[in-house]
């Protein structure tokens, strides 16, 4: 059981890792950049990244971060891990919601609204097109950042709290 257990450890932060990067890249780069531009292009761009996210790179981090955090809670809980558990529980429970419900809540509605925009010819119109949605959307990319941070950290955690109990020590 221990081998099953440090490789979901393993397993849980690297998930958990790649999609707080994810998030935070949208932060730190993607929006800025967006908003910096033609927001007729602007527009274009964000449908055409929003269209072509859907795929079997990203569903694994984004849809398996909760099931492989909550398994390796149970599996720390068997093992009598308790604290550990409890990170990768809690883990799970704030990428859960802080991040995966939000972002089909929120971020994946505003998205399909905008994939229906046609761009205007204007620039002025597809200005105000985007500044109704790129300030909101970014205020739900913060918190489902902020979310996956905090879930990435007490994945940190469980991983530190398991000690003796991984496989390979």
């Amino acid at each position: 059981m221990k081998p099953l257990y440090t490789a979901f450890s393993f397993l849980s932060l690297l998930l958990v890792g790649a999609i707080f990067g994810f998030f935070y890249a949208w932060i730190c780069s993607t929006m800025w950049g967006l908003d910096a531009m033609d927001p007729r292009g602007a527009i274009a761009a964000m449908q055409a990244m929003n269209a072509s996210v859907r795929n079997a790179v990203f569903a694994p981090a984004f849809f398996g971060t909760p099931v492989v955090l909550f398994v390796t809670g149970a599996l720390a809980l068997v093992l009598g891990i308790r604290a550990a558990g409890l990170a990768f529980l809690a883990a799970g429970a704030v990428y859960l919601l802080g991040g995966m419900v939000l972002t089909i809540t929120v971020n994946v509605p505003m998205n399909a609204a905008l994939a229906e925009v046609h761009i205007p010819d204007s620039r002025e119109a597809a200005a105000e097109i985007w500044a109704a949605y790129s300030p909101r959307w970014q205020v739900f990319n913060v918190l489902r950042t902020v979310a996956s941070g905090l879930a990435l950290l007490l994945a940190g955690i469980g991983l530190v709290l398991s000690g003796r109990f991984l496989a390979f020590r």
